[in-house]
């Protein structure tokens, strides 16, 4: 792909955003090519070596606030059409549902963080009473109580083995709820930009 082929797809599939803030996107990729052509590579390695429109497009909507696009598009927006007053209109019907929907999807999302932290408080449980189970082998030691202490050492190892799994367990779940959150504010910006171009 030639570089004035490059930044028109770019600029197509980016013909959503703000004009400012595309134009000024369009410059950078621009001055990046030239840039690498100025090394010697040539214009489609150059174009190659910026990598694909579609990454590039994630990355950028990835980056940019869904504040601006929103309220940039709200600007855009003038007059009144027959479609806007019909919604208008009928937003007592369709509101309520459309808040109970966020509402619920709300819901859903903070549980999702509240198991998180209930793995983790219980982890922090679990190595709480490892201590304590490891600290509670010595009077048995002291008495002379061997099955005791080694009952006790052994619950105290149950007890720090599950608070580690139970860790690594919520982290995961941590990592794979901040993925997610970002793919979907992506979509959500991808989607408000997209319906310009």
């Amino acid at each position: 792909m030639n570089r004035d082929a490059f930044l028109t797809e770019l600029r197509k599939k980016l013909s959503g955003l703000p004009q400012d803030e595309l134009e000024e996107r369009i410059a950078f990729y621009g001055e990046r090519i030239d840039g690498r052509m100025a090394r010697g590579e040539s214009e489609e390695d150059a174009v190659a070596g910026i990598g694909p429109v579609d990454g590039i497009v994630d990355q950028i909507m990835a980056e940019i606030p869904l504040t601006k696009l929103v309220g940039d598009k709200v600007k855009r927006e003038k007059g009144l059409t027959g479609g806007k007053i019909a919604l208008l209109l009928s937003a007592p019907l369709w509101a309520p549902l459309l808040i109970a929907a966020a509402a619920v999807l709300l819901s859903a999302y903070a549980v999702l963080w509240v198991a998180v932290l209930c793995f983790w408080v219980t982890a922090l449980s679990l190595f709480a009473a490892a201590i304590a189970c490891l600290i509670s082998t010595i009077p048995y030691l002291q008495a002379g109580n061997t099955a005791g202490a080694l009952f006790s050492a052994g619950a105290g190892l149950v007890c720090a083995g599950v608070a580690i799994l139970l860790f690594y367990a919520g982290r995961g779940i941590a990592g794979g709820l901040v993925k997610l959150t970002g793919k979907a504010l992506l979509a959500v910006k991808t989607r408000l930009v997209g319906k310009e171009g």
